[in-house]
């Protein structure tokens, strides 16, 4: 009996033994692992993995008619998102057509007018030659009787006569060159008012294309292939220029990850030094990339209220400098990767 027990006691004896040497051995490779982990890698688990996810909002206002899109619903580039209440639109579209067309109405008939007045010019610019030519022969007419008169070969009521003749031509020919210079006068008032309307109609016309674009913003479009998210309207809701509608995410700009290292592990870091990603929700599953750039400064310093260390006591804290990581693996692998999802990385150097 006594036997037996100390057999039992050595058996006891042994497993421990085992037990504890397997334990001692499983904490130095562990600890092992850690320490060459520790020396050849630099590891954080403040990261998230990060995608464009960008707000689609409205650019003029109205009711909505229609919502096309369903929550975490995947969009195609061009697909329709929103449709809105275009009636005013088409209203202020069509005013503008008519206004535009109003002003080329116009235009047409003052062109007509310059036409018409540019000829007249032309007949008057002819009569002043006719009206000059009989002023000359009146001149001399005038001078020749001038001297008959003197040599008392004429009449006074034969100059007289001559005189009026003379005095009606110089006035039939300032009054000739006057019209001339009125007609040169209306052609260029009308010329001048022509290109004023011309500079109407390019107004108008401008004025048109901006109705064209409200119009054509009551449709509101995926601006690329991706998933959106929260709906945040419903059919028959008032909306104004600027509201956000949704977000969605971009697909096709691809993924990445943003590691926030302590400043005293980025020393070594380099441009397209390969990382490993282990992410939460596929543990056991590793993922690869490489570093893409890091943040100019530290995260502290683009917050909203930078801490400035000359004020009050000072507290030396190890800043955090975030890395930005590309992702290499194939799109089908990291296709369930989703923007906020946190992650480990672990760096070479």
């Amino acid at each position: 009996m006594e036997n037996k027990v100390n057999r039992t006691d050595q058996l006891v004896t042994f497993f421990t033994k085992c037990s504890a040497i397997i334990l001692l051995a499983g904490l130095i490779l562990w600890g092992g692992k850690y320490v060459w982990g520790s020396y050849h890698y630099e590891e954080t688990n403040d990261a998230q993995i990060e995608e464009y996810v960008n707000p689609v909002s409205t650019r003029v206002n109205g009711y909505i008619k229609k919502v096309n899109f369903e929550e975490n619903q995947q969009v195609s580039k061009g697909d329709t998102l929103v449709i809105i209440d275009n009636n005013e639109y088409q209203i202020q579209q069509q005013e503008a057509e008519a206004s535009l067309a109003n002003a080329a109405a116009e235009i047409n008939v003052l062109e007509s007018s310059i036409v018409v007045l540019q000829n007249t010019a032309k007949v008057t610019q002819s009569q002043i030659s006719a009206a000059k030519a009989k002023l000359i022969r009146q001149e001399q007419e005038y001078s020749r009787y001038q001297k008959l008169l003197t040599g008392e070969s004429a009449t006074q009521q034969q100059f007289d006569n001559i005189k009026a003749a003379f005095e009606i031509a110089k006035s039939e020919y300032q009054t000739t060159l006057s019209n001339y210079q009125a007609s040169l006068s209306k052609v260029k008032e009308a010329q001048s008012r022509k290109a004023s309307i011309e500079a109407e109609i390019k107004k108008r016309d401008a004025m048109l294309g901006l109705k064209r674009l409200n119009l054509n913003y009551t449709v509101i479009l995926a601006p690329y292939r991706g998933r959106v998210g929260k709906k945040n309207i419903q059919v028959g809701q008032l909306v104004q220029a600027g509201q956000v509608l949704t977000f969605i995410v971009n697909q096709d700009a691809g993924k990445w990850v943003i590691a926030n290292f302590k400043e005293t592990q980025t020393g070594k870091f380099k441009r397209n030094q390969p990382a490993l990603i282990t992410v939460d929700a596929y543990p056991g599953y590793t993922f690869h990339g490489v570093i893409e750039s890091q943040s100019p400064a530290t995260g502290s310093r683009f917050s909203l209220l930078p801490p400035d260390n000359a004020t009050g006591n000072f507290v030396k804290t190890i800043q955090r400098i975030p890395v930005r990581i590309r992702l290499t693996d194939i799109p089908e692998k990291t296709a369930g990767l989703k923007a906020g999802m946190n992650a480990n990385v672990s760096i070479n150097h």
